[in-house]
């Protein structure tokens, strides 16, 4: 079982059911037991992103090519805010904390992922289109459900999967209705090791 130190850098890796590789973010690890990994990602980080091949956002095209488009991987940078990422490797979401540039607290993004396991460097998910947005006040809504259907259309996702997927979001959502963890207030003013650096892209990730 793969356990990284705190301080270290984690790579949350996100493939596709196809068995191609996306984007790459490089977590600096706050803690992790190896199942459930807390990992760190500043505004300028260098991350691997996607787009459209030959350059373009997926959101430039038609709904309904969105997800038959080809796209390629590029060197980008993780701009504006910076998030706090709770992954447990049993569970279809991970959860991300959003601050702003001063520290200030943004809000929830229940990020629903399939995962996929870890290697001896990454861990990886599926992303699962869909998502849920959650206020500091711990109002909740959903995101991308329309992406979703379009993904289910093009192949990148099973009903089955958007099934499973949708459950794991009523979940969270109830645990923010109730105010339970990890929408409690836990981490709301985190604020990281001043010593650490900027996470890095290890060499190989292209």
């Amino acid at each position: 079982m793969r356990v990284w130190p705190t301080g270290s850098t984690a790579l949350l890796r996100f493939n596709r059911l196809d068995g191609t590789l996306g984007q790459v973010h490089p977590l600096r690890v706050v803690s992790d037991d190896g199942q459930r990994l807390l990992g760190w990602l500043p505004a300028e980080t260098p991350i691997v992103g996607t787009r459209l091949a030959g350059g373009g956002g997926p959101r430039d095209v038609p709904l309904e090519v969105r997800f038959l488009r080809p796209r390629e991987r590029f060197p980008d940078t993780w701009r504006r805010t910076s998030t706090l990422r709770l992954i447990d490797d049993e569970q279809w979401s991970s959860v991300w904390w959003f601050f702003d540039a001063a520290g200030e607290f943004l809000g929830w993004y229940v990020n629903l992922e399939i995962p996929a396991g870890r290697t001896e460097s990454t861990v990886d998910r599926v992303d699962g289109v869909l998502d849920v947005w959650v206020t500091p006040a711990r109002v909740c809504r959903w995101k991308d459900e329309d992406e979703a259907m379009a993904a289910i259309a093009a192949g990148r996702l099973t009903a089955e999967h958007l099934s499973r997927l949708r459950a794991e979001g009523e979940r969270q959502i109830a645990l923010a209705d109730a105010g339970r963890f990890p929408f409690d207030g836990t981490w709301c003013d985190f604020r990281p090791d001043p010593d650490w650096p900027v996470p890095e892209l290890p060499s190989g990730q292209w």
